[in-house]
């Protein structure tokens, strides 16, 4: 009987991987393709941005409602509803004809990955029992790793070879057989109905809204006063949400006793402050490669392939290793590494410095990762009772994503006022003179540091992480359904 349980929790996590896989793709892919599209389209810079910022926004802003979802209709429903509209909003992203029809597409695929995020977590952590969750982590983990540093890789190539409409229009063949997979393969699994949390839902989605959106464009309208009275007001919105869920005593949409666990917390921080260094490292990395060495994106991106092949090899082995270890030191290791190797890219990133030192930085890198992307979605929701992982990675997956958005707007003030003090243009760079290239290179350098001290932040935090043992959850989850059952 365990062996068949444990059969249909190793399909269903690889028909969820599929998904999860096509929703992370989606948001590095696009980086590349932003100058083509602004070509195509014929519009600017400013307009171009939204394709970014309309899919950020519709994915960060409803997390914790569909996590929440998940719990009272099934987290299989939810993961199926949430494929379609991706799919479909896909194929709408690649049709559009205009930069306003292209930015609604991309809010409306947004939606769907937010409905997707949560319903990943919360199934495996529902079907694999806590000694066994290591280990499925570490699987999806490596897709995760993968999938959000193959995506500029991809997207050259198809952009070099089919046009920018290509890297939506890949989305859909894989939509099509994630939701096949998931009707197979993702079990049914027993829902809670409870009174769902209106006002709760209407505080966050307005403190959210407000907040990411002040945040995003904030540098591009030079963060006028308007824009601190967003974010502010956007603060001050979501401080009632708190102060009102910890008063609703029924159904919160996020039930505090969450942060009663200490892993929890800190698997927060780490994870928000992780979502940030990703966003800070990757802008400044690919300026730097494509403006001052004058690689193509496809040349550019393959740079960094190694820490994709690396961190995609090694995760599932660490993943089977992050259940016999405390979990605080293969984190702790995989942050302060990351740090080593993007402090080493600083000293690379010269108009002259070595191409192949920076692939040997690609793989310390993809070591590093890997020792995070398993261990610490497994640490954070370890020993949580199951009725709550629903809500409660819905809270992970938005404090990552809000972590990148300030990671986006921090990198972007940062740069601004680097290349300023170093007196080179903010603008598309193009083709750099030669006389150009060493300032350039050292205003983008310079910025990296926000990155190390974010990865900083994620070691202090797993540091302090309780170890295996102190409280693993329940023993054994619930039955799996047949796929009778599921279909």
């Amino acid at each position: 009987m365990t062996l068949t349980v444990e059969r249909g929790a190793w399909g269903a996590l690889g028909a969820l991987c599929v998904g999860y896989f096509m929703i992370l793709l989606d948001m590095t892919i696009v980086a590349v393709a932003n100058p083509a599209i602004m070509s195509g389209l014929h519009t600017d810079m400013s307009a171009v941005i939204w394709v970014t910022s309309a899919y950020l926004l519709t994915f960060a802003v409803p997390l914790l409602v569909t996590g929440r979802l998940g719990d009272r209709f099934g987290p299989k429903y939810l993961y199926l509803g949430g494929l379609s509209i991706f799919t479909l909003a896909s194929l709408w992203c690649g049709l559009a004809g205009s930069i306003g029809s292209l930015i609604a597409a991309r809010a409306v695929q947004g939606l769907g990955a937010a409905l997707i995020a949560p319903q990943t977590m919360a199934v495996i952590g529902r079907i694999f029992p806590a000694a066994k969750r290591g280990a499925a982590m570490g699987v999806w983990g490596g897709v995760a790793g993968v999938a959000t540093l193959i995506g500029p890789v991809l997207g050259g190539v198809l952009i070099d070879n089919g046009g920018w409409q290509w890297i939506f229009y890949v989305n859909i063949p894989i939509g099509v057989i994630a939701f096949g997979l998931g009707v197979w393969l993702v079990p049914v699994l027993p829902t809670s109905s409870h009174r769902f949390d209106i006002p709760g839902v209407l505080l966050v989605a307005i403190g959210m809204s407000a907040l990411v959106f002040g945040l995003q464009e904030g540098n591009a309208y030079h963060w006028a006063g308007w824009v601190w009275g967003l974010i502010a007001g956007g603060l001050v919105v979501l401080t009632l949400f708190v102060i009102y869920q910890g008063r609703n005593k029924i159904e919160p949409l996020v039930p505090l006793t969450l942060f009663r666990d200490r892993n929890f917390v800190l698997g927060n921080v780490a994870t928000g402050a992780l979502g940030a260094a990703m966003t800070a490292q990757m802008v400044p990395s690919y300026f730097y490669l494509q403006a001052v060495r004058d690689l193509s994106p496809t040349e550019a991106a393959l740079v960094f392939a190694p820490m994709a092949v690396v961190s995609a090899f090694l995760s599932p082995m660490v993943g089977k290793l992050s259940d016999r270890l405390p979990p605080r030191n293969l984190l702790t290791f995989g942050f302060a590494a990351f740090a080593v190797g993007v402090l080493w890219f600083i000293t690379l990133a010269t108009p002259h410095g070595s191409i192949p030192l920076m692939c040997v930085m690609s793989v310390v890198c993809g070591i590093a990762s890997s020792c995070i992307w398993a261990p610490l979605p497994a640490t954070a929701l370890r020993n949580l009772p199951l009725q709550q992982l629903g809500a409660a990675s819905g809270v992970y997956n938005t404090t990552r994503q809000v972590g990148s958005v300030l990671g986006s707007a921090g990198i972007g003030v940062l740069l601004t006022a680097r290349m300023t003090a170093h007196s080179v243009p903010t603008a598309e760079p193009g083709h750099l003179p030669a006389f150009l290239k060493a300032p350039y290179a050292s205003a983008l350098t310079d910025s990296l540091y926000l990155t190390v001290a974010l990865l900083v932040i994620c070691a202090v935090a797993a540091a302090f992480l309780t170890p295996i043992g102190t409280a693993l959850g329940p023993a054994s989850p619930p039955p799996v359904s047949t796929r009778k059952d599921a279909a």
